[in-house]
Protein backbone atom coordinates (compact mmCIF):
# COMPACT_ATOMS: atom_id res chain seq x y z
CA UNK A 1 0.00 0.00 0.00
CA UNK A 2 1.28 3.48 -0.85
CA UNK A 3 2.54 5.70 1.92
CA UNK A 4 0.79 9.09 1.97
CA UNK A 5 2.45 12.06 3.61
CA UNK A 6 0.19 14.73 5.08
CA UNK A 7 1.66 18.10 4.11
CA UNK A 8 1.24 20.39 7.13
CA UNK A 9 2.47 23.45 5.22
CA UNK A 10 0.17 22.91 2.25
CA UNK A 11 -2.78 22.40 4.62
CA UNK A 12 -1.97 25.30 6.96
CA UNK A 13 -5.18 27.25 6.20
CA UNK A 14 -7.36 24.16 6.57
CA UNK A 15 -5.61 23.27 9.83
CA UNK A 16 -6.21 26.77 11.19
CA UNK A 17 -9.92 26.58 10.24
CA UNK A 18 -10.16 23.07 11.69
CA UNK A 19 -8.60 24.14 15.00
CA UNK A 20 -11.05 27.06 15.19
CA UNK A 21 -13.96 24.65 14.62
CA UNK A 22 -12.60 22.24 17.22
CA UNK A 23 -12.36 25.11 19.70
CA UNK A 24 -16.12 25.79 19.29
CA UNK A 25 -16.88 22.10 19.93
CA UNK A 26 -14.56 21.11 22.75
CA UNK A 27 -16.91 21.99 25.63
CA UNK A 28 -19.83 20.09 24.08
CA UNK A 29 -20.69 16.62 25.27
CA UNK A 30 -19.96 14.14 22.47
CA UNK A 31 -17.69 16.58 20.60
CA UNK A 32 -15.51 13.83 19.13
CA UNK A 33 -17.95 12.71 16.44
CA UNK A 34 -18.63 16.16 14.89
CA UNK A 35 -14.92 16.98 15.09
CA UNK A 36 -14.00 13.74 13.28
CA UNK A 37 -16.69 14.40 10.67
CA UNK A 38 -15.37 17.92 10.10
CA UNK A 39 -11.80 16.63 9.77
CA UNK A 40 -12.87 13.92 7.29
CA UNK A 41 -14.80 16.49 5.26
CA UNK A 42 -12.09 19.14 5.38
CA UNK A 43 -9.06 16.93 4.65
CA UNK A 44 -10.73 14.07 2.76
CA UNK A 45 -9.42 11.53 5.26
CA UNK A 46 -8.09 11.33 8.83
CA UNK A 47 -4.31 11.72 8.77
CA UNK A 48 -2.40 10.71 11.91
CA UNK A 49 -1.31 14.33 12.41
CA UNK A 50 -4.92 15.53 12.49
CA UNK A 51 -5.94 12.78 14.91
CA UNK A 52 -3.08 13.92 17.17
CA UNK A 53 -4.45 17.49 16.99
CA UNK A 54 -7.87 16.16 17.99
CA UNK A 55 -6.40 14.21 20.91
CA UNK A 56 -4.63 17.31 22.15
CA UNK A 57 -7.48 19.73 21.44
CA UNK A 58 -10.26 17.62 22.99
CA UNK A 59 -8.07 15.95 25.62
CA UNK A 60 -9.14 12.52 24.34
CA UNK A 61 -6.80 9.51 24.14
CA UNK A 62 -5.69 8.45 20.65
CA UNK A 63 -7.08 4.99 21.37
CA UNK A 64 -10.60 6.45 21.75
CA UNK A 65 -10.25 8.49 18.55
CA UNK A 66 -9.00 5.45 16.66
CA UNK A 67 -11.78 3.30 18.15
CA UNK A 68 -14.51 5.67 16.96
CA UNK A 69 -12.88 6.24 13.56
CA UNK A 70 -12.56 2.50 12.87
CA UNK A 71 -16.09 1.73 14.06
CA UNK A 72 -17.81 4.03 11.55
CA UNK A 73 -17.31 3.25 7.86
CA UNK A 74 -17.59 6.95 6.89
CA UNK A 75 -14.05 7.51 8.13
CA UNK A 76 -10.91 6.61 6.23
CA UNK A 77 -7.23 6.84 7.12
CA UNK A 78 -6.12 7.17 3.50
CA UNK A 79 -6.97 9.88 1.01
CA UNK A 80 -9.47 9.01 -1.68
CA UNK A 81 -8.40 9.42 -5.29
CA UNK A 82 -9.66 12.21 -7.50
CA UNK A 83 -11.80 9.48 -9.04
CA UNK A 84 -13.32 7.29 -6.35
CA UNK A 85 -14.57 4.08 -7.94
CA UNK A 86 -17.31 2.43 -5.88
CA UNK A 87 -17.73 -1.21 -6.83
CA UNK A 88 -21.15 -2.69 -6.02
CA UNK A 89 -20.82 -6.01 -4.23
CA UNK A 90 -24.57 -6.51 -3.82
CA UNK A 91 -26.27 -9.76 -4.76
CA UNK A 92 -27.33 -8.81 -8.31
CA UNK A 93 -23.87 -7.48 -9.19
CA UNK A 94 -22.20 -10.47 -7.58
CA UNK A 95 -24.35 -12.92 -9.56
CA UNK A 96 -23.61 -11.00 -12.79
CA UNK A 97 -19.83 -11.23 -12.30
CA UNK A 98 -18.67 -8.10 -10.48
CA UNK A 99 -15.75 -10.09 -9.03
CA UNK A 100 -14.01 -10.12 -12.42
CA UNK A 101 -14.65 -6.36 -12.76
CA UNK A 102 -13.07 -5.72 -9.36
CA UNK A 103 -10.08 -7.93 -10.24
CA UNK A 104 -9.61 -6.06 -13.53
CA UNK A 105 -9.74 -2.69 -11.72
CA UNK A 106 -7.17 -3.86 -9.19
CA UNK A 107 -4.89 -5.19 -11.92
CA UNK A 108 -5.20 -2.12 -14.16
CA UNK A 109 -4.63 0.35 -11.29
CA UNK A 110 -2.07 -1.72 -9.36
CA UNK A 111 -3.97 -1.37 -6.07
CA UNK A 112 -6.38 -3.46 -4.02
CA UNK A 113 -9.95 -2.63 -3.00
CA UNK A 114 -9.86 0.02 -0.28
CA UNK A 115 -6.63 1.57 -1.59
CA UNK A 116 -5.66 4.68 -3.54
CA UNK A 117 -3.12 4.94 -6.35
CA UNK A 118 0.12 6.68 -5.31
CA UNK A 119 -0.64 9.58 -7.70
CA UNK A 120 -4.00 10.10 -5.90
CA UNK A 121 -5.89 9.73 -9.18
CA UNK A 122 -8.00 6.64 -8.40
CA UNK A 123 -9.29 4.77 -5.39
CA UNK A 124 -11.38 1.62 -5.24
CA UNK A 125 -14.15 1.52 -2.65
CA UNK A 126 -16.13 -1.68 -2.23
CA UNK A 127 -19.78 -0.96 -1.39
CA UNK A 128 -22.77 -3.13 -0.55
CA UNK A 129 -25.31 -1.78 -3.04
CA UNK A 130 -25.56 1.11 -5.50
CA UNK A 131 -29.28 0.59 -6.10
CA UNK A 132 -28.99 -0.06 -9.83
CA UNK A 133 -29.57 -3.82 -9.95
CA UNK A 134 -31.21 -3.65 -13.37
CA UNK A 135 -27.88 -2.68 -14.98
CA UNK A 136 -25.66 -4.99 -12.91
CA UNK A 137 -22.77 -5.29 -12.56
CA UNK A 138 -22.38 -1.62 -11.65
CA UNK A 139 -19.57 0.69 -10.61
CA UNK A 140 -19.87 4.34 -9.75
CA UNK A 141 -17.13 6.90 -10.34
CA UNK A 142 -17.66 9.94 -8.11
CA UNK A 143 -21.37 9.15 -8.10
CA UNK A 144 -21.68 8.60 -11.88
CA UNK A 145 -23.12 5.13 -12.53
CA UNK A 146 -21.63 2.78 -15.13
CA UNK A 147 -23.71 -0.34 -15.74
CA UNK A 148 -23.30 -3.66 -17.51
CA UNK A 149 -19.59 -3.60 -16.62
CA UNK A 150 -17.27 -6.46 -17.50
CA UNK A 151 -13.56 -7.08 -17.13
CA UNK A 152 -13.29 -6.08 -20.81
CA UNK A 153 -14.84 -2.61 -20.27
CA UNK A 154 -12.68 -1.64 -17.27
CA UNK A 155 -9.69 -0.27 -19.25
CA UNK A 156 -11.99 1.81 -21.47
CA UNK A 157 -13.73 3.26 -18.40
CA UNK A 158 -10.44 4.13 -16.69
CA UNK A 159 -9.04 5.62 -19.91
CA UNK A 160 -12.07 7.91 -20.20
CA UNK A 161 -11.27 9.34 -16.75
CA UNK A 162 -7.56 9.51 -17.48
CA UNK A 163 -8.48 11.54 -20.58
CA UNK A 164 -10.56 13.95 -18.47
CA UNK A 165 -7.51 14.47 -16.29
CA UNK A 166 -5.29 15.40 -19.22
CA UNK A 167 -7.84 17.95 -20.45
CA UNK A 168 -7.92 19.81 -17.15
Amino acid sequence: MAEFVFDLEKNADKIQQFKAFMETQKQRKGALMPVLQDAQSRFGYLPKEVMEMIAEGLKVPMSEIYGVATFYSQFTFFPKGEYDISVCLGTACYVKGVESVLEALEEELGIKAGETTPDLQFSITPTRCLGACGIAPVVSVNGELHGHMSKDTVKELLDSYRCKNKQS
